[in-house]
């Protein structure tokens, strides 16, 4: 007999189930066409890229995001991915050589761009942010890989634009690779082009297991020397791939983790050593590093110990840490502009941390001057109304009967020089409970 249990299984089976909604081979076919970049494709792709320059030189995510949405990025690095599940040595030759195409095609319209264009914020948020990789980065380019395969095995046709996930991870890269070359920074070119690769292998990954999950038919080769070949060129590839995935991915949550222990450390501690830190700033090239900038006086060692220690309570290591202290009367223009730019900076971000505090605690505050009872005035209106009522008694609190509890009760005990009919008290009920606006309202009458 089937019991409950095997019945959600069941269930739950039948509603994952993927089997009855996709068509290998259709995909197959969609992605080996989609992978060249020919006549209407180039422009396309050119197009879009410039529209993504715009919308990171202006730092406006909308303009970026309708860049996502007539790009045509996927269809090379999906077909790296397939090309890698079914064992076609061809399609891959295929796919890297018009993966180069389409890099070559973003880097010069994003280059020609950031070239021509007279626009050049002083703060490029959406650029900078395109330079360092997150371990967010590589979850949006995984899941976006899976996708934008699952999309194209599909055998209805749906609203999900799988290219747009895909393109999230790459276009912004490409335009701010580009955007490092115009300007000849290699900050900007070598971290987005860090950036792009990464994204590329844990997609090309993301499309290898799919492709490996729905048995995607492979290619066989009569000849049993060809066939070994191919598996040589393809088992290399995907060494080429995994290793630096495997590599990237643990790097980036360590870079993140140490990210967190020293914002951490930074927004609680304004004032170390009698000293104001202005400024900091992390280094994870060089085994995660973190500088402390203080305006002051110069720290004695024991101090600069003080420093360390406190940092320790936050996860960070003495290796991990260095300080410098600067005395603003002795520095240049520029470098006491600097100094007191930091200061102003971390100080209006404290006052906005506190602003929100301060905020939340007046809501607090408000609730709870709001559930307050007036007793004096209540005690007025009722004797009012009730001129026999010597003493109201008026206590708030949980009412807690056997495994019951209620909050918010009201308790009133009234005493009076006659008795009160209970119909009066009844009424004196009704009317706390109106005048409280609380259900929980029980009135006791000594007699």
């Amino acid at each position: 007999m089937e019991t409950t249990w095997d019945k959600i299984k069941k269930w739950i089976k039948e509603f994952i189930n993927i089997e009855n909604h996709i068509d290998t081979v259709d995909a197959a076919d969609k992605i080996k066409n989609s992978i060249w970049f020919r006549g209407p494709n180039v422009w396309i792709l050119a197009f879009s890229i410039v529209i993504a320059s715009v919308g990171l030189n202006v730092n406006s995510t909308a303009v970026i995001i309708g860049a996502m949405l007539v790009s045509p990025l996927m269809g090379p690095i999906v077909g790296l991915g397939l090309a890698l599940g079914i064992n076609d040595t061809q399609l891959l030759k295929d796919a890297a050589k018009n993966l180069l195409i389409m890099v070559a095609i973003s880097l010069a319209a994003s280059f020609l761009f950031f070239l021509i264009s007279p626009l050049n914020l002083v703060n490029p948020t959406e650029l900078e942010a395109r330079t360092t990789p997150t371990i967010y980065d590589v979850m949006i380019a995984l899941f976006g890989g899976l996708a934008g395969i699952l999309e194209s095995c599909r055998k209805e046709k749906g609203t999900v634009l799988s290219g747009v996930a895909i393109a999230t991870a790459l276009m912004p890269p490409l335009c701010t690779a580009g955007f490092g070359l115009a300007n000849g920074s290699w900050h900007f070119f070598g971290g987005a082009m860090f950036l792009f690769l990464i994204n590329t292998i844990f997609i090309t990954l993301a499309t290898y297991f799919m492709v490996r999950y729905l048995h995607f038919a492979r290619v066989t080769d009569v000849d049993k020397k060809t066939a070994n070949r191919k598996r040589n060129i393809i088992t290399l590839v995907m060494l080429a791939v995994i290793v630096p995935s495997i590599w990237s991915a643990v790097t980036l949550i360590q870079d993140n983790n140490f990210n967190i222990k020293v914002r951490n450390f930074m927004e609680n501690n304004k004032f170390i050593a009698g000293s104001y830190v202005y400024d900091y700033h992390i280094d994870n090239d060089k085994g995660h590093m973190v500088e402390i900038m203080l305006a002051g006086d110069t720290l004695t060692q024991d101090q600069e110990k003080e420093i360390t220690n406190l940092a320790m309570t936050y996860g960070l290591k003495a290796d991990n840490i260095t300080i410098t202290t600067r005395e603003i009367g002795f520095q240049s223009n520029r470098e006491t502009e600097r100094i007191i730019k930091g200061i102003y900076q971390m100080t209006d971000n404290e006052m906005e941390r506190r602003d929100k505090e301060i905020a939340e605690l007046k809501e607090t505050l408000y609730q709870l001057k709001s559930s307050d009872i007036p007793y004096e005035q209540l005690s007025k209106e009722l004797r009012y109304h009730h001129p026999e009522i010597k003493s109201i008694t008026i206590g708030k609190g949980a009412m807690v009967n056997d495994s019951i509890t209620k909050d918010n009760q009201v308790l009133v005990m009234l005493k009076a020089n006659d008795p009160i009919s209970d119909d009066d008290q009844k009424r004196i009920s009704e009317w706390f409970k109106i005048r409280l606006n609380n259900e929980n309202v029980i009135v006791i009458s000594e007699r």
